[in-house]
């Protein structure tokens, strides 16, 4: 059984003919139908009753059958038209064809041909239908794809703007110019909470009018984004009730939508409509996804700000370093520059008391002479020592060359000790990524303590060499008190108290070994000791080597 819906116009002028047709055999057959009697009736009611199909007598009396489909076929109407003839008319049904006809009828018919006939005919109908339906139905489907298309991407342009552009009006446009378009809105704004006032203050806008009391950067309360500020939740609203705020003259239609950032409100992006055409749930998620955006941005902004204001003060407490440095390093050349006329003469003196034959001194006089001559030369000494580190600051550090400096500095003070010093370095320079001058203390320190506890007479053997997993590896080898291994194991942590040779007089200005293995260990390195045969101590510093 064929659907109600389905109506069936008869164009016959016998009634007989019409009422067998449609009162006998279309109508139990649920269809509905309009029977006229010629042409020109038919084409009228085809406009009004707009039939599915059309029964057509082929020799109506005036208009024809033919004439029938010439005039449907003008007036745009494409209700197919299943023809009806006598007998032995054939021919003439064939050119019916050729004019438009869907189907034909002889006459006399059986019912069951004539429920055939037009099934057929209605199915062909149906089927066309549904084609356009599912047609309109791609159609929007694709307007609404292609909506979806120009959505993401707009909010794929906003995401990279957040992640790529560091101005912020720059960024409130972009997000400003990416929400009025996936929300379909005319015009908008962006306020942005000031932190010192907590006004709201109008950041970016578009296709405000001149006519708006309101500067960019200035406060604006529109009286209804407040609402929402408070609130903390989206707002949806259009038509008599916008009417009761500030913005009704702007638009009939608006969306607000907080920005928060650890759930605080700091901003207020507002869409409007000059239509009352309300915002959907679809245009608040996607507005609230790019005032996610916002506050990542703002966020951001913040972060940078935080880092160049840090990195700031970093480079001034450098230069401040630098410059300290610079101080102390002309304050140790005048010293020494000072220090080195007043020994000088203070040595000759006192060498010239103590060769002069004219005087007699007594065995105490004597001694005490002796002791002044020792403490100026030990002083003299120092002051030649005090060598500025200036050229040594800053990464990376040629280890080769620092150990070199270290000897060198610790000279003076070997062979008024009754010791040697013996040093293997290579030719090639040891980059160590850490700071040379702080580097240089280390090493010095090092050095310092081993002549201190060396054994009176002994040599001290230093070796700079290259490991095969590409290390920098300094050995300091010498002769000095028996420690057991855990004095070892602790002596960079808690250096031994009593030690033989602490009479001795070396470089008073070295750090000790706890803050040598800081620094070692400042620059990933390894500080170790270790006891061979024969009353030798090894201390060893392993540091990376840059490649």
């Amino acid at each position: 059984m064929t659907a109600p819906r389905d109506r069936i116009l008869v164009v016959e002028n016998d009634p007989i003919i019409s009422d067998m047709i449609g009162r006998q055999i279309l109508q139990p057959s649920g269809y509905q139908y309009l029977v006229v009697s010629d042409a020109s009736s038919a084409i009228n009611r085809a406009m009004q009753f707009a039939p599915d199909a059309i029964i057509a007598e082929l020799n109506l009396p005036g208009l024809s059958g033919k004439d029938l489909l010439v005039a449907l076929t003008s007036q745009g109407l494409a209700t197919p038209v299943i023809l009806l003839a006598p007998k032995g008319n054939e021919a003439d049904i064939i050119q019916t064809f050729r004019l438009g006809a869907a189907d034909y009828l002889t006459w006399p018919a059986r019912e069951p041909e004539v429920i055939n006939v037009v099934e057929r005919v209605l199915k062909q109908v149906h089927d066309r239908h549904e084609r356009e339906r599912l047609s309109r139905q791609l159609h929007n489907t694709n307007q609404e794809l292609q909506q979806r298309v120009r959505e993401l991407t707009a909010i794929f342009s906003v995401g990279k703007a957040v992640t790529s552009v560091t101005d912020q009006s720059q960024v409130f446009e972009k997000i400003l110019e990416g929400a009025t378009h996936v929300t379909q809105a005319e015009l908008g704004w962006f306020l942005l909470r000031d932190e010192a006032s907590k006004n709201y203050l109008l950041v970016a806008g578009r296709n405000l009018p001149a006519s708006l009391p309101v500067q960019m950067g200035q406060p604006w309360d529109d009286g209804i984004s407040s609402l929402v500020a408070l609130s903390g939740e989206a707002l949806a609203i259009h038509g008599e009730p916008l009417k009761r705020f500030k913005i009704a003259p702007l638009g009939q239609s608006a969306l607000i939508v907080p920005v928060k950032v650890q759930k605080q409100v700091i901003g207020l992006l507002v869409m409007m409509r000059k239509q009352p055409t309300p915002f959907t749930p679809s245009d608040q998620h996607l507005l609230e996804a790019l005032a996610d955006y916002a506050a990542i941005s703002l966020v951001n902004a913040r972060l940078f700000r935080t880092v160049e204001d840090r990195a700031r003060m970093q480079q001034n407490a450098a230069e401040v370093a630098q410059l300290g440095e610079k101080v102390n390093n002309s304050l140790l050349l005048s010293l020494r520059q000072e220090l080195r006329g007043p020994m000088e003469i203070a040595r000759s003196a006192l060498d010239f008391l103590a060769k002069d034959i004219t005087i007699h001194w007594t065995p105490d006089q004597r001694q005490a002479l002796s002791a002044v001559q020792e403490q100026v030369g030990y002083t003299s000494r120092l002051a030649e020592s005090l060598q500025p580190s200036e050229g040594l600051r800053g990464s990376p550090a040629n280890l080769t060359e620092i150990t070199r400096l270290a000897v060198n500095r610790m000279q003076p003070f070997v062979g008024a000790n009754n010791l040697s010093l013996a040093a293997d370095l290579p030719n090639e320079a040891f980059d160590i990524q850490a700071d040379g001058a702080l580097l240089l203390q280390a090493v010095t320190g090092l050095l310092n303590y081993v002549l201190r506890v060396s054994t009176n007479g002994s040599q001290v053997g230093l070796k700079l060499e290259r490991t095969p997993e590409g290390m920098a590896h300094l050995s300091i080898h010498y002769s000095g008190p028996n420690l057991n291994t855990g004095m070892l194991a602790r002596i960079f942590d808690k250096p031994p108290v009593n030690e033989p040779s602490r009479s001795r007089r070396f470089f008073a200005a070295a750090i000790g070994l706890p803050l040598v293995k800081d620094v070692i260990l400042k620059f990933n390195g390894k500080t170790w000791a270790e006891r061979k045969p024969g009353q030798t101590t090894l201390f060893h510093i392993l540091l990376p080597l840059l490649h």
